[in-house]
């Protein structure tokens, strides 16, 4: 069987995925996480941006060319094994990518947004923690958070006091509540979402070309 080639795209340039998977890059750039609320509106066009991104992950399933092999190949075997669990998703990049824009579809994109940078918050370097973690709590975390997570009131108010003394694990409690929110609620329909199932039918038809 043949896989699909594709260009896995860099969360950087996902829609939503604002977060810089680079600690160092907190230093001298002006650009925050406090997005405009009014972001939630979405554009009448975003199911056909949708269509559009997919067809760039596949692009030989538009033109007919024959896929290479390469460190960038993404199988339909690849894609079923996101569904056997949400961590095997978010595991593979092209998985969070994916289920970025199912999420950003429901307006709840700032849920993997929010644990995806506390998966880079992790790697921080320990002189910049106190400041990437002021910005991870008010993006997502404070009451007014442009992006606020649903998270409930003791959660929140731990992790306001974890983060006026900073550790890598101070996000911890927060993410845990957000992967299980959308591990019981968002995930079970991406599965069955027109995103995963007709992504999933395009590289299983081309597989048998």
């Amino acid at each position: 069987m043949r896989a699909a080639a594709i260009s896995t795209p860099k969360l950087d340039k996902m829609p939503g995925m604002f977060f810089s998977a680079n600690p160092k890059e907190l230093k001298g750039t002006t650009h925050s996480l406090l997005d405009d609320k009014t972001q939630k509106r979405r554009p009448k066009t975003f199911g056909m941006d949708m269509k559009a991104y997919l067809r760039s992950m596949i692009p030989h399933l538009e033109s007919g060319m024959k896929s290479s092999k390469s460190k960038d190949i993404l199988s339909a075997a690849e894609v079923m094994q996101w569904s056997l669990s949400l961590e095997k998703l978010l595991a593979n990049q092209t998985g969070q990518n994916v289920f970025g824009s199912f999420l950003k579809s429901e307006f709840s994109e700032e849920n993997i947004e929010f644990w995806l940078a506390c998966e880079d918050y992790k790697k921080t370097e320990s002189d910049l923690l106190s400041c990437k973690a002021e910005e991870i709590y008010k993006a997502f975390v404070h009451s007014d958070a442009a992006k606020q997570i649903n998270i409930d009131f003791r959660t929140r108010e731990s992790t306001a006091k974890k983060i006026k003394a900073p550790t890598p694990t101070c996000f911890d409690e927060a993410q845990k509540v957000i992967y299980t929110l959308m591990e019981k609620d968002s995930y079970p329909r991406f599965l069955k979402s027109d995103i995963y199932l007709n992504l999933l039918n395009d590289l299983q038809a081309n597989s048998l070309k």
